[in-house]
């Protein structure tokens, strides 16, 4: 009877252990950064997670909460540009957030996902005029120290 109990209890622990130690791996190959509070939209919150894709690709996807309307800014802006610093020291411009507020909410919210063949080792936001700008401009909303993957 105990030996039936058993063999029961590792026919069903077994699988569940496998299940978990698949899901901690998938989970493990995240990272997940805060941006640093902001000077400008001080009650802007959020993150950035960055993954390898089965391409070796990273996908990088930003939320964020509280964030101001850019034409509230002073001065006033048009738009916010998301940009990452590589690991070769280069900063590109690697698209715009969007934003919208939130279901029976005032709430602003902003989000991104992009992918990316360069490692970013930093990112950051900025408000700019021209969504294909080049350079990142001075107002700088939201940051993130260096991290490493």
């Amino acid at each position: 009877m105990k030996a039936t109990r058993l063999n029961n209890l590792k026919k069903n622990i077994f699988p569940g252990i496998f299940i978990l130690m698949i899901l901690f791996s998938l989970i493990s190959c995240t990272t997940s950064v805060s941006f640093l509070s902001s000077s400008v939209v001080p009650a802007a919150r959020g993150s950035v997670k960055i993954k390898r894709d089965n391409n070796k690709n990273y996908v990088i996807q930003i939320s964020l909460t509280d964030l101001a309307e850019a034409s509230r800014l002073q001065p006033s802006k048009v738009t916010y540009i998301v940009w990452m610093i590589t690991d070769r020291d280069l900063t590109k411009n690697i698209g715009q957030l969007n934003s919208s507020k939130g279901f029976m909410s005032k709430q602003l919210k902003g989000s991104f996902k992009t992918v990316s063949s360069d490692k970013p080792v930093k990112v950051f936001i900025t408000a700019e005029d021209d969504a294909a700008v080049q350079y990142p401009g001075t107002q700088v909303i939201l940051s993130t120290d260096k991290f490493q993957l």
